[in-house]
């Protein structure tokens, strides 16, 4: 496996340690006035989803793990807790968990492509878009006259999401949720 600097670090690098695979999420280079320059960082661990933070001191190697992504088109929920997607490429299908999706889990809809970040055959992450557009399955339609500025009222999604929408969103409209949020940006 290849060695890096932790002087080279950068956001989304996925390192080998000794307790296991974590992402980089977050590094900061701090020099202080008396003793030698450390690499303050905040890593995930990519199984278990746990953010930690770990200080190294500067110029020593670690090792960078090898992660190689691919392109795969969600085909269909099988069961409570597993998703099917195929390679686009080669057609092979494989089964992710729902524990290995997390929060993407929340926003797939059938014939979707994510990317799906493999490390020795085994799936540690799975990767969407920023945004994507969903329809709306039920709310509750908005009241006549409320001109309340900013005012929201739940939507559920296609998904099974629930997320806050403006008053004027009705059932069947198509609207832009941010992923990485949760959040509504904007009817379709």
């Amino acid at each position: 496996m290849p060695q890096i600097s932790v002087n080279d670090l950068k956001n989304g690098i996925t390192l080998n340690l000794d307790t296991g695979l974590f992402q980089v999420v977050e590094f900061q280079h701090v020099k202080p006035g008396k003793g030698g320059a450390f690499v303050r960082t905040k890593i995930r661990n990519v199984r278990t989803g746990a953010v930690i933070d770990r200080t190294f001191n500067a110029g020593i190697k670690v090792e960078q793990a090898i992660v190689d992504r691919q392109d795969m088109q969600f085909l269909y929920k099988d069961g409570d807790d597993d998703y099917v997607f195929m390679n686009t490429t080669t057609y092979d299908q494989m089964t992710v968990p729902r524990t290995t999706l997390a929060d993407a889990a929340d926003y797939l809809v059938e014939q979707m492509t994510a990317q799906i970040a493999m490390h020795d055959n085994e799936i540690i992450g799975v990767e969407i878009p920023a945004s994507v557009e969903l329809d709306i399955a039920d709310t509750e339609p908005g009241v006549q006259g409320d001109r309340v500025s900013g005012a929201r009222k739940p939507a559920t999604l296609v998904t099974g999401k629930v997320v806050q929408v403006p008053l004027f969103v009705e059932v069947g409209d198509t609207v832009k949720v941010d992923t990485r949020t949760g959040d509504y940006v904007t009817r379709v």
